[in-house]
């Protein structure tokens, strides 16, 4: 018999480090865009996991190939090829038109491995060691001490310190902001294609361009952070990919897996012919059977049942919805994002209660930075279901 959620909790609590601040829900199960806790209470999903579950839960397809290579193999280290991970790097290379990839087991280590990707491509042409990287005020790109490094929020960083040197800050959709940063030792510029945790801003496309020629002009790496705006969520597989401004190196993770732990970095032909080498960088993990096997299947799943169109039809169908949602209640300030990454700036209200209220209504959603509503949904959402999250989200308003 499944212990009652106050119970469940207070384990939790005496054997979790407290390192989060979670709702007081547990959950238990999902099917399709729907999650169900322990009590037997449904909830519409428009957070996926923070834009994880791009396919939902139990999608066709997915469960069965997981539970095929569970019965041939999970683990095998690095020092020997498997077949998933073969297929999975020709998938990611096949849809990003990019040239090589590293697996890991988190968007915060692909970020690292980025890192290190563009400290070692400088390295190999001046053999110095006091390289600079150019990174965004407001960004997210991880926890770790790296990551935490180029993350452009003084409140994550502030006990951790000293870290990581040699980064430089820039604002954000500013060129000549990120012009002035630039030093004869800069040697990467890392931003993220649509800003997540800073509060859904994307790009502009004189902003990316820009940097694309600045990096070009000086032989440095651009590296776009797609862990949690690519995978198909802007309506494009990679959200760089409509601006036509391709990277030296992408990370991407989140989505990739659809729910099993995977990340990567992908580099172009540039970056990959000269930067990491044997014995540079690796992982015990990464790259694994089983978690390439799911990565492998969502990008046959994608392609099979076409969810990118889907992702184009039905985002402009929420957008228009949450447009009327912002013309209605003074408290939006305004709707931002691309796609299946959306956000509504509040003020006057606070937005913990709004995503308190929203989950008594049935609705799980979250918020980016203090005063935005994040809105990641399953990428398989349909327009019945913008308009029960409306419904939803109108009632806790």
């Amino acid at each position: 018999m499944t212990e009652n959620k106050e119970t469940i909790i207070k384990r939790a609590e005496e054997a979790v480090l407290h390192t989060y601040n979670r709702y007081p829900l547990v959950l238990e199960k999902g099917e399709g865009v729907y999650l169900c806790d322990t009590e037997g209470k449904k909830y519409l999903d428009f957070a996926a996991g923070i834009a994880v579950q791009a396919l939902g839960y139990h999608y066709p397809g997915y469960d069965e190939a997981l539970k095929r290579q569970i019965d041939k193999l999970c683990h095998t280290s690095n020092l020997f090829y498997n077949i998933p991970a073969m297929e999975a790097a020709e998938k990611l290379v096949k849809a990003s038109g990019m040239s090589r990839v590293f697996f890991t087991n988190s968007g915060t280590e692909a970020i690292e491995g980025a890192l290190k990707t563009a400290r070692k491509y400088a390295w190999l042409k001046d053999k110095r060691e006091d390289h600079e990287i150019i990174a965004m005020k407001h960004s997210f790109h991880g926890r770790s001490m790296g990551a935490l490094s180029v993350t452009g929020n003084e409140a994550y960083q502030a006990p951790f310190r000293p870290l990581v040197g040699g980064i430089r800050f820039a604002d954000y959709n500013d060129l000549d902001s990120v012009r002035a940063q630039l030093t004869d030792r800069t040697c990467a510029v890392i931003l993220e294609t649509v800003q997540g945790e800073g509060g859904i801003y994307p790009a502009s496309e004189e902003f990316l361009r820009g940097v694309k020629a600045l990096c070009e002009e000086r032989d440095i790496l651009l590296i776009l952070d797609e862990i949690q705006c690519g995978m198909g969520r802007t309506g494009h597989m990679f959200a760089w990919q409509e601006y036509g401004v391709e990277p030296d190196v992408m990370t991407c993770a989140k989505a990739l897996g659809c729910g099993v732990p995977v990340g990567a970095f992908v580099l172009n032909e540039k970056a990959a012919k000269a930067s990491l080498a044997p014995g540079d960088h690796g992982t015990t993990y990464g790259g694994n059977p089983f978690a390439c096997a799911a990565v492998s299947a969502v990008f046959d799943l994608f392609e099979e049942n076409q969810i990118i169109d889907h992702v184009r039809r039905v985002s402009a169908y929420l957008e228009e919805k949450l447009d009327d949602l912002a013309e209605a209640y003074d408290f939006i300030k305004e709707r931002r994002g691309k796609g299946l990454i959306q956000g509504l700036e509040v003020q006057g209200r606070p937005v913990g209660e709004i995503v308190v209220k929203s989950q008594e209504a049935g609705l799980l959603i979250i918020t980016a930075g203090s005063n935005v509503l994040r809105l990641v949904p399953p990428l398989i959402i349909e327009k019945k279901h913008v308009d029960e999250m409306i419904e939803k989200l109108v009632s806790a308003f």
